[in-house]
């Protein structure tokens, strides 16, 4: 690998990756994650010796590749790197990078554009289910200038409309893993769900707490997360998640900024600057169902209308619909845009 390999850098909504096609990595799963090790410059709390931007957020990547899926034009697997520990997660999804997916896929020639804006079907290989992402592509060409904002990402870009399908029980097999609207956990009440993204949804107040803390001031919160989520993770039918990225866990409070809910959550012991993609979709599908823990926070909106999710940097607006306690469809809005491509040199196999 001295000549190093092909890699794009992309800013995929609040996360930063790189973006490789599947046929330019190792076949074995094992060299290909000790590869992506030595990419990102794990482990090490700085990632100096590779491109990982020293954050979860920062230290992820998208393996992309044309779909023999009849449903989908392109198979997206998201792998999640340690930044201080040599792990390499594939059990969850990431909402954040598979913004990037579909220009991604027209850059390399996966998927053709399509006029003035492209669809492009994602196959999310971690869980098996399907979004669809259509951004603008004029003169067949992806474009990433827009006015388009989002929270917790400077200036504005090129919208990349996300909608998802058949996302309830993407790790957990059900939308309510537990089989129940609520459980107690370590004397908490707590609602697990599983719409995209294993979240552990608890009431802020719940843990001693306002919700409306900074990241950095919830980090005391570390060691109790943990334990709560240990033992959620096995009532969701996770197992051990001790060493994990999922379920991940929110504590969520009433709106403060017009919004419908406020969330902070933890991926999994770090608090998010913002909020990821799917974590939100399940916090948004939680608090709308009655009985569930945030129900009786929340200023729910007019049926129809986007759930604001609110988080440190902002608000996160997400489409919900259920019919009864199942979900129909699923969508948000993000932006995307290309960082760098060209050739990665991985450092050297000790």
């Amino acid at each position: 690998m001295s000549g190093g390999l092909r890699c794009m850098l992309m800013r995929g909504g609040t996360s930063k990756g790189a973006y490789f096609l599947a046929d330019d990595l190792p076949s074995d799963p094992a060299e290909r994650d000790d590869l992506l090790l030595r990419v990102m410059g794990t482990p090490d709390p700085r990632q100096i010796d590779g491109i990982g931007g020293a954050d979860p957020l920062t230290s992820k990547v998208a393996v992309v590749s044309a779909s023999r899926d009849p449903d989908a034009d392109v198979d997206y697997l998201f792998l999640q790197v340690g930044v201080e520990e040599p792990t390499v997660s594939d059990r969850q999804n990431c909402g954040n990078l598979l913004a990037g997916v579909g220009p991604f896929a027209v850059e390399r020639g996966l998927a053709a554009a399509g006029g003035d804006r492209t669809s492009v079907r994602v196959r999310m290989v971690n869980s098996g289910s399907v979004a669809t992402a259509t951004f603008p592509t004029p003169g067949g060409v992806v474009s990433y200038d827009g006015d388009t904002a989002v929270s917790g990402v400077p200036g504005t870009a090129a919208p990349v409309l996300l909608d998802f399908a058949e996302t309830a029980g993407s790790s957990c097999g059900s939308l309510l893993p537990t089989g129940r609207l609520r459980d107690t956990v370590d004397g908490v009440e707590v609602t697990c769900v599983d719409n995209g993204m294993p979240v552990v949804v608890v009431a802020a107040s719940d843990l001693g707490v306002t919700g409306y803390e900074s990241p950095g001031e919830l980090g005391a919160l570390r060691d109790r997360v943990q334990a709560l989520r240990l033992r959620a993770g096995e009532l969701m039918g996770l197992g051990d998640v001790t060493a994990a990225s999922v379920p991940k866990t929110a504590l969520v409070a009433p709106p403060r900024e017009g919004g419908a809910i406020c969330a902070r959550t933890f991926i999994p012991l770090r608090v998010h600057a913002s909020i990821g993609v799917l974590g939100a979709v399940s916090v948004a599908t939680a608090v709308l169902m009655e009985g569930a823990v945030g129900h009786d926070l929340a200023e729910l909106p007019p049926p129809g209308e986007p759930m604001g999710v609110e988080h440190p940097a902002g608000r996160l607006d997400v489409r919900v619909e259920l019919d009864g306690s199942a979900v129909r469809r699923a969508g948000v809005v993000r932006t995307a845009r290309k960082l760098f491509d060209g050739t990665v040199f991985p450092r050297s196999a000790p």
